[in-house]
């Protein structure tokens, strides 16, 4: 599997290559700054792209404006952003899309080797991966402003771990419940978020992307 790496610290950088190297990831390129990794990601065409969201030269969000530029030349490139800080916004743009194959990754986890793995795997794969960090944080800022006041404990439970990325079958061994009531559950979370059915979207993705709007 072919990686664009983009990190602006050295150290940081080689570490996550090598981590990446280590477990079968062919990382094509590792660059720095934004312009860079725009080049990269339109020429290289990778796999996948593991990008930190502030980059040179404005330390702003340089990463994250260049991956999605990226993903308007090409809709299913899939993209795992890497950020020190819980932002709504960064959030919000990166699943705008409804596509999938993106991830919000803070970087205290990437310290924890295989979650880190295992999100560049379901974002390469097409899946959506949001921290649980973050996820836990949204969904209280969203419970504040009342807009998953319809959504029961357990409701909330399956939103956060599939937020995560995680199956019907992770989620229900997570819970200690069956697939079915996984199943049923998610379809209560769809119909609460007026979420229709679709054979084009993914409903995942915009499950999540309902909360971070309103």
């Amino acid at each position: 599997m072919r990686v664009v790496l983009a990190e602006d610290l050295c150290l940081l950088r080689d570490g996550l290559t090598r981590t990446l190297q280590d477990h079968g990831f062919d990382v094509i390129a590792a660059v720095d700054n934004g312009p860079a990794l725009l080049r990269t990601l339109i020429e290289e065409e990778p796999d996948v792209a593991v990008v930190d969201i502030r980059l040179p030269p404005t330390f702003t969000d340089e990463g994250l404006q260049a991956a999605l530029a990226a993903r308007r030349s090409r809709p299913a490139l899939p993209v795992l952003v890497l950020s020190q800080y819980v932002d709504q916004l960064y959030a919000h743009e990166l699943l705008a899309g409804g596509q999938g194959a993106i991830g919000y990754l803070l970087k205290d986890r990437i310290t924890h080797t295989t979650q880190f793995v295992d999100a560049v795997r379901t974002v390469a794969a097409g899946g959506t991966v949001m921290d649980p960090q973050v996820i836990a944080r949204l969904l209280a800022r969203s419970d504040a402003r009342g807009t998953t006041a319809e959504l029961t404990p357990r409701e909330l439970d399956v939103l956060r771990l599939m937020a995560e990325g995680r199956s019907n079958a992770a989620v229900a061994q997570t819970l200690f419940i069956s697939e079915s009531a996984v199943a049923k559950h998610t379809a209560a979370i769809f119909t609460k978020l007026r979420i229709e059915p679709s054979s084009d979207d993914n409903r995942r993705v915009l499950a999540v992307l309902a909360y971070l709007k309103r």
